[in-house]
């Protein structure tokens, strides 16, 4: 019986599905392996909350050793610092309109706060909204590494630096993100010498204005082995602390270092080879393709072929037995980071299912 079916059986009266099931103990294990890797390569490791958006496992993470964290929007560092969280690096090229501009500041009053940006307009607008103090909030430009998402050119980084520093701003490095590096199993590495070449060059364009980048974060969890490069002084993984399908197919974690899981229940098998199951879109996301399915059965080959909002359609291999109507089964889904972020918590066991607490996502929903 696989891992994850055998912690589920002992769960099963004492829970509704669907719902996400964590495994502190594997949770732990990533979590230290992750500090150890940072340690041995003399790199600051700065999570990324967006995985979990969760309090509980934030505090672990910096129990650990981690210098502080990395928010993807206002909301979710403004949850983490009323926790007490006193290191945030919202790592997103933000814009400060509506309220927010107003947010960042009482944020930057209360915490070492880090904002990203990649354009002139956010720093002027960014200087605007700190009101006298814009000295209180520290900068960090970001830049394209080839993922062709956000991110200044390189050569850019310093001139966006510069400009940062006359309104009074603190420019303390760069970041990027090689998002393309989870496009296979053979990109990670590639990706990851772009993603140095790159910071490489912001670092030169920094020296040519007379300003030292303190800072040089890189990501991604499938890059992270392979960004050890002198140059870079942080690290930003976030998926690492949970894992999921992805990764695994990426080469980025084994399987047994698949700390959460989707707990779901076999509703309906009137169709051959097929099951319904309770878990659809609004539980596991989008994320998929029918060749490699919408997610994996623990254990099994099948795979979750099709969802609809809360249906989702198991295909069952010829050959293999169809679990039968009410059976409870482990779900791992493609990308976890969407998972959490559509339950209110986490219910937490070990691996011997011996355990039973359930943790807030206290940024659940927080997008702005």
């Amino acid at each position: 019986m696989h891992r994850l079916q055998r912690v589920l059986n002992r769960l099963v009266n004492r829970v509704d599905t669907p719902l996400p099931i964590v495994l502190a103990d594997v949770m732990q294990r990533n979590i230290d392996r992750m500090q150890v890797f940072a340690v041995e390569h003399h790199l600051d490791l700065r999570p990324h909350v967006k995985t979990h958006k969760c309090v509980e496992v934030g505090r672990r993470q910096v129990e650990a050793g981690a210098v502080g964290i990395t928010a993807g929007n206002v909301g979710e560092a403004e949850v983490f610092a009323q926790a007490g969280f006193e290191d945030i690096f919202l790592a997103y090229p933000v814009w400060p309109s509506g309220t927010k501009g107003d947010r960042i500041r009482r944020l930057a009053q209360t915490t070492r706060m880090r904002v990203g940006v990649d354009n002139l307009a956010a720093i002027e607008a960014l200087a605007e909204s700190m009101r006298g103090e814009p000295d209180r909030l520290q900068v960090v430009v970001e830049i394209d590494c080839g993922a062709r998402r956000s991110g200044a050119p390189p050569a850019a980084a310093g001139d966006l630096a510069r400009a940062a520093r006359k309104r009074g701003l603190v420019p303390v490095g760069v970041y990027t993100y090689p998002g393309h590096g989870s496009s296979g199993p053979d990109s990670p590495e590639p990706a990851a010498q772009d993603q140095q070449a790159a910071l490489t060059a912001a670092v030169r364009s920094f020296g040519d204005v007379g300003i030292t980048a303190e800072v040089v974060s890189a990501g991604s969890t499938p890059t992270i082995a392979f960004s050890t490069n002198s140059v870079i002084t942080e690290i930003r993984p976030g998926e690492y602390v949970f894992c999921d399908l992805n990764n695994t197919r990426l080469g980025a974690c084994d399987e047994d270092q698949i700390a959460l899981f989707v707990a779901a229940t076999v509703v309906s098998d009137w169709i051959p080879d097929q099951v319904i199951l309770d878990v659809g879109t609004k539980a596991l996301g989008r994320e998929g393709n029918p060749e490699r399915g919408f997610g994996g059965i623990a254990g099994k080959k099948a795979v979750l072929a099709k969802l609809n909002e809360y249906h989702g359609f198991a295909a069952v291999p010829v050959g293999e037995p169809r679990p039968s109507v009410g059976t409870v089964i482990p779900v791992v889904p493609n990308h976890v980071c969407p998972v959490v972020n559509s339950f209110e918590e986490l219910v937490v066991t070990d691996s011997e299912g011996t355990m039973l607490e359930r943790w807030p996502v206290a940024a659940r929903g927080l997008l702005s």
